[in-house]
Order: C-alpha cells, then sequence, then structure tokens
C-alpha cells in the first residue's frame, strides 16, 4: 500500500511546501503554512470508467425516505436535535469548561446502552474517573462500553470491531491521527481527526457525538470548516452562578435550527425542564415598577419571559444605555422613537434593561415590552401583573405584527394572564379563554392601554 506524505499548504495562496515554515515561499504571507495530509493517487481509470446514466437523474427521481430517527432519551436533547438521533448522523456539542458537555452524553450514553450498543471514547479523563462520575450521577453503567484512547486508527479500530450504534469522543482536540506530526488541538490534527471519524461514522451508519473545546470567545476551538463537517452543532450555554444550562442548535440538517433545549444542573446531573417559562418568569408578590412580561419564541418554544428596565437620572454628560440580553443599538432606536412618536425624552437618563434568566432575545417581539417597562420605571408606575405584552415597534411609531401570535397568546393564557397588548394585525378571530386582547396600531395607544388600569 501506497504511504501518505505530509505538506504544508498556505491557507492564503494554497502553495504547497514538504516543509513548515515562518513564511510562505511564495506570496510571503507569514504563519499560513499548514500541515495537510496527501494520499497517493491510485491507478488512473480512463474516463469510460466514470461514464454512464447511473450517477445521474433528475430531482424527482431521488427517493424521498425519511430519516430514521431513535430517542437519545432525553426530550428536551431530542428537541433540538430536530426529533432525536439520526443513523450517520455526526453532532458537534460544544460550551464553556465545566458547563456539562461531558456529563449530558454520559447520562445520554448510559441510556442508550439499554437498547443499543455505545461505544464512550475519553481522551481527557481516565476511565476511573468516567466510572466515579457515571456512579454520581446513578447511572445504569454496566451495558455502556468505555474506552480511553486518543489515536483516532485506534478508535476506528475498536469501532469497527465493537460495531456500535452510537459513538462518543470527548473531545475531538485531544485525539489525533499518526498520518500527521503536529500535536493534539493543531488546526490540521484536529481536522484530520474530525474528517476521518466522521468518513467512518457515514460508512457504517454509526451515530456519532463530538464534544468539541470552546475559544474564550465562545466560539469553537480549531477549523471553522469542523463545524461544515459535521450535521448537527449545538452549543451549551449558561450565565455566571446559574444552575441553569441553554442547550442551543445552531445547525442541523435534520431538524429546525436555533431550537432551544432547558437543562438544569444539581448534584445527580442534568435534569430537564419541563416548563421553561416557569423559571424564566418571577412573578413579584406585588406590582413593581420597570417590569413587563413578554412571550419570545425560540426555535419552535414560545417562553414567557420577564424584561426589567430601569431608568434614572444620570449624573453623567453623556447617559448609559446598558442592555443585557438585548441588542444594544436596537435599543437605543427605541428610545428615540420613544421620544418622537410617545413624546418622552430619556436623553437626560440612565436606561439600564434586562432579561431575566439569562435568556438572550433577539427577536424583534421585545419591542413593545422594553419602551412600556422604560416608561414604567421613568414614571414609577408599575405595569398590570397579569398583562403580557409583545409586538414590534416601527420608526414611524407603528405596531408591526411578529410571526406566530396565536401561540403566544395561547402561551400565556396557559400560565393565568388576563390581558395582552399586542399588534392588531395579531389580533386573533377567538381569543384564548380567559384572556382580553388589545389589539394596538400605533406606539401611543399601546402607552394608553397599558397604563389605563
Amino acid at each position: 500500500m501506497a504511504r501518505t506524505r505530509t505538506l504544508y499548504s498556505c491557507t492564503a495562496c494554497g502553495a504547497r511546501s514538504p516543509k513548515w515554515a515562518g513564511q510562505c515561499p511564495e506570496c510571503g504571507a507569514w504563519n499560513t503554512l499548514e500541515e495537510t495530509v496527501e494520499a497517493p493517487a491510485g491507478p488512473k481509470a480512463g474516463a469510460a470508467q466514470y461514464a454512464g446514466d447511473a450517477g445521474v437523474m433528475t430531482l424527482g427521481e431521488v427517493a424521498l425516505e425519511e430519516s430514521a430517527r431513535f430517542t437519545s432519551g432525553l426530550r428536551e436533547l431530542d428537541r433540538v436535535l430536530g426529533g432525536g438521533l439520526v443513523h450517520g448522523g455526526c453532532v458537534l456539542l460544544g460550551g464553556d469548561p465545566g458547563i456539562g458537555k461531558s456529563t449530558l452524553l454520559l447520562q445520554t450514553s448510559a441510556f442508550l446502552a439499554t437498547r443499543e450498543r455505545v461505544l464512550y471514547v475519553t481522551g481527557e479523563e481516565s476511565l476511573r474517573q468516567v466510572a466515579l462520575r457515571g456512579e454520581r450521577l446513578g447511572v445504569a453503567a454496566d451495558a455502556l462500553e468505555v474506552l480511553a484512547e486518543t489515536c483516532v486508527e485506534a478508535i476506528i479500530e475498536h469501532a469497527r470491531q465493537r460495531k456500535p450504534r452510537v459513538l462518543v469522543v470527548d473531545s475531538v482536540q485531544t485525539v489525533f491521527t499518526e498520518a500527521l506530526q503536529s500535536a493534539p488541538g493543531s488546526v490540521a490534527q484536529v481536522r484530520e481527526s474530525a474528517a476521518r471519524l466522521i468518513r467512518f461514522a457515514k460508512q457504517t451508519e454509526t451515530s456519532l457525538f463530538l464534544v468539541g473545546h470552546v475559544t474564550k470567545d465562545g466560539q469553537l476551538a480549531g477549523p471553522r470548516v469542523l463545524e461544515h463537517m459535521v450535521d448537527t452543532v449545538l452549543y451549551f450555554e449558561s450565565e455566571g452562578g446559574s444552575r441553569f444550562r441553554l442547550l442551543r442548535a445552531v445547525k442541523n440538517r435534520f431538524g429546525a435550527a436555533n431550537e432551544l433545549g432547558v437543562f438544569a444542573m444539581d448534584d445527580a446531573g442534568l435534569k430537564q425542564v419541563k416548563n421553561p417559562s416557569a423559571i424564566f418568569l418571577s412573578r413579584h408578590p406585588e406590582p413593581v415598577s420597570g417590569s413587563a412580561v413578554m412571550v419570545t419564541r425560540d426555535g419552535s418554544r414560545p417562553l414567557l419571559v420577564e424584561v426589567q428596565a430601569l431608568v434614572a437620572e444620570s449624573p453623567a454628560p453623556s447617559p448609559r444605555r446598558v442592555a443585557v440580553g438585548l441588542d444594544g443599538n436596537r435599543l437605543a432606536m427605541l428610545l428615540a422613537v420613544l421620544l418622537r412618536h410617545g413624546g418622552v425624552m430619556t436623553a437626560d437618563q440612565d436606561v439600564f434593561m434586562n432579561v431575566v434568566g439569562g435568556v438572550r432575545v433577539a427577536e424583534t417581539a421585545s419591542d413593545l415590552p422594553v419602551l412600556l417597562a422604560a416608561l414604567s420605571s421613568l414614571r414609577d408606575r408599575p405595569l398590570s401583573m397579569d398583562c403580557v405584552i409583545f409586538g414590534e415597534v416601527g420608526l414611524a411609531g407603528e405596531i408591526r405584527p411578529v410571526p406566530n401570535g396565536e401561540e403566544r397568546l395561547a402561551e400565556a393564557a396557559k400560565h393565568g394572564f388576563k390581558r395582552a397588548i399586542i399588534p392588531a394585525k395579531n389580533a386573533p378571530r377567538q381569543a384564548p379563554k380567559g384572556i382580553e386582547v388589545v389589539a394596538v396600531q400605533r406606539l401611543q395607544e399601546a402607552m394608553d392601554a397599558a397604563f389605563s388600569i
């Protein structure tokens, strides 16, 4: 068998060199040579070998089959994955150190091992450490197969012998391939090791989980192409000191992206949160100023969250605008709309906005509750505790509709809210039982409706 050889390719111009150098000899760029593996070409074949119509067909001739799925044992994880695991699907799970990546996958692997053959490969911990974590989590460990290995060739060989249905590699930054001379964790090693594992998973219809480290900026460490190689990319998120963990899908070839799963971390591991609105919504014992409740959508799930505002006179010549969980630039724009179309000036006030629970709201449905919460704090007039608000605010002062208005109203009614201030075009033909719908078209109408009680 012909041997592979190592080359160094320039990421700027593509030139190849047999040795590493700090500067590319072709284009002169610095620190752009990366190690790559070049496999020798096989015997040359004529064009007739590839000719024929076997590989070419019209789109209508392609057989449409639903991807076979099986449950992971965690409803929240299945939701984020789009309904469950897919045979041959490759999932990349990233998150900060200690956030619960290994805990989640160990719990999932232990459940799957009671039904399917699962191989859990650890490259960061010893088998004893994994066993101690399993004992602490109280998982069924008798059927789960574990392996402490960092060589990709050895991992694949064990997997070919054991033929697992699910393969977990924790983590991809610790494994290496013998075809490269660079250290584990380097760009070339991560790319080549992941490519070989993914190729094995596709060939054998094995569901693959890869754990990925993240940088201080919150991005997955290693080459950006790693996210393009896998089918699904999941991120674990958490606010500092919070016991709640948010699992978010940023890419999913087999389901909707941006789905959200909610977990709570305790001594016994990660627990699924069945009603996320209950943890993100803090019901005060009595009305307080600067608080508004909105219904946001994260993926396909409506969530009730509380938006809090603090507006106070600024001692500085340049008042501050601070938004936590919201877009700061959009907050500044909304305050300008409030001045122009609501007649309320905040130019001499510090404005602080926060979404309770560490949730980040990126959709425009938060515009109206943000403005009404700020107005409530400025006037020191609490909004009604049983009132929910959502709607987009345009630069002309109009209240624009948002998607899935009826689902948002149903979620609010389920949690006992009696009143809803919403865009006029989101008003349903028949409101959910027990909730009064106040449809508004202009910002001034929304302000009058919010403080009319």
